[in-house]
């Protein structure tokens, strides 16, 4: 049985991202996945890191329960959307704050090099845009893409990482969005 995570990263409870996630949970359940979920904008966290690297903050039990997840999984889905070519403030705020030294990855003593703590792991990223992807990948170089994948996940470890654009979601048809949704959800069911 797999056991995935899904993460949601917009604020907005009632978003469109929010009815993504719900779409991959009840596809991957109905294929039997154990899921359990994350929705960053109801956690109780300060994400902003006020000292840095300089002195750990200590985490909220929010952020603690959520590290039990991302530990756990054997798969991490990311779905957010880009918003001036990033993640969402409160998404970063919460990598920042539990993607750290100790947890995520380990520095190596007089070295450039770090441990990895979540080998074996896989993840998806799913994003929704108001442009289309094309254009977004062209240019604004994959910049919340890049950052997600590349800097965070493969820097930890999570070094298959798939990536699926919906958009444009301004002034998207209900039909287009309908048509998202049941995407997602096949994508649940064939657990990816």
């Amino acid at each position: 049985m797999k056991k995935i995570v899904i993460i949601n990263g917009h604020p907005n409870k009632d978003s469109y991202n929010a009815a993504l996630a719900k779409a991959y949970q009840t596809g991957a359940v109905s294929a039997g996945a154990e899921v359990k979920d994350i929705a960053i904008g109801e956690l109780a966290f300060n994400p902003n890191l006020a000292q840095g690297y300089q002195q750990r903050t200590e985490l909220e039990p929010d952020l603690l329960e959520a590290l039990e997840k991302i530990k756990w999984a054997d798969h991490l889905v990311w779905i957010h959307p880009v918003w001036w070519g990033g993640l969402p403030a409160i998404t970063k705020g919460f990598i920042d704050r539990l993607f750290l030294p100790g947890i995520a990855f380990s520095y190596r003593e007089n070295s450039v090099w770090c441990d990895k703590h979540f080998k074996g792991k896989t993840a998806h990223i799913i994003t929704t845009l108001d442009t289309p992807s094309w254009f977004y990948k062209l240019v604004n170089s994959n910049a919340s893409v890049n950052q997600l994948k590349v800097c965070i996940l493969v820097f930890c470890g999570i070094n298959k990482v798939k990536v699926t654009y919906f958009g444009p979601i301004r002034n998207s048809k209900e039909a287009d969005r309908a048509k998202w949704l049941e995407k997602t959800k096949v994508m649940g069911i064939k657990l990816k």
